[in-house]
């Protein structure tokens, strides 16, 4: 989305955004015109390198960019994140939850540190954001956007993480009802298969995923559009839904012959 005036100087906040579809939310925001901050998990390490890197590349593109590393699961860490947010430019319009971290193991086989951590990142982790970023995005009658994916309504072997999308799109709903006049609105964006780190992965314990034609394939970019759609007065109209982003995908059952000789070609 190119700057068009409305998102300049505003400041979005991107919870793991130092790769993936994050960081192509991060980058869509700084294009538009907004301030970005870059959440990462661990303070040290890769993960503070590449959110540096990808402030950099928001610096490139003529904004300002700040990285701060916070564990959503952890309700004083998200404090201090804010906290920071807050003394950086005083303000918060755009809220994106987009850190997620699961184990890739059947539901059946998860330890308890397994569904702690299914639980306390992905779901109480969100939460504490909303709470503590409550004051900031109230001021700015601010947006929520939450990243979901197609887990949240297909059954899929290895993806507990798909029962936290679930309840986090019932979250937007109840959200946006409870917050409505406070003039905070959430929406969530539902991808479909994007090729991202966690895909990689992900096909190891799916084999089907590799039959899945390229053109059925939803990119980062494309995600991120959407999020700023959503963050924008075009959806004005557009309260606690969850838009499904999948190319088609969802759309059917089975496809047709033509789809698997598009592929072998």
């Amino acid at each position: 989305m190119a700057e068009n005036g409305f998102f300049r100087d505003k400041v979005a906040l991107v919870t793991g955004s130092s790769r993936g579809i994050g960081k192509a939310v991060a980058l869509s925001f700084a294009k538009a015109g907004a301030d970005v901050v870059v959440n990462h998990s661990k303070a040290e390490g890769s993960s503070k390198r590449k959110a540096e890197e990808v402030c950099r590349e928001i610096e490139g593109l003529g904004r300002s960019a700040l990285a701060v590393a916070a564990d959503i699961a952890s309700k004083a860490s998200v404090g201090e994140m804010i906290e920071a947010v807050s003394g950086w430019r005083g303000r918060l319009d755009f809220l994106v939850l987009n850190a997620a971290r699961a184990p890739f193991k059947p539901l059946e086989k998860m330890l308890e540190r397994d569904m702690r951590q299914l639980f306390e990142i992905n779901y109480m982790g969100n939460l504490f954001c909303i709470q503590k970023a409550l004051p900031l995005l109230e001021a700015a009658r601010g947006r929520i956007v939450f990243i979901s994916s197609l887990g949240s309504r297909f059954y899929n072997p290895a993806y507990p993480l798909g029962s936290m999308k679930a309840a986090m799109e019932a979250v937007v709903r109840d959200c946006t009802e409870s917050l409505a006049e406070r003039g905070v609105c959430a929406n969530a964006v539902c991808g479909g298969i994007v090729k991202t780190d966690s895909f990689r992965v992900l096909r190891q314990h799916m084999e089907e995923l590799e039959n899945i034609p390229e053109e059925l394939c939803v990119s980062p970019e494309s995600l991120a559009e959407v999020v700023l759609f959503l963050c924008s007065p075009a959806a004005g109209g557009i309260r606690g839904q969850t838009l499904v982003v999948d190319n088609g995908l969802s759309n059917r059952l089975y496809r047709p012959a033509w789809v698997s000789r598009t592929k072998s070609k």
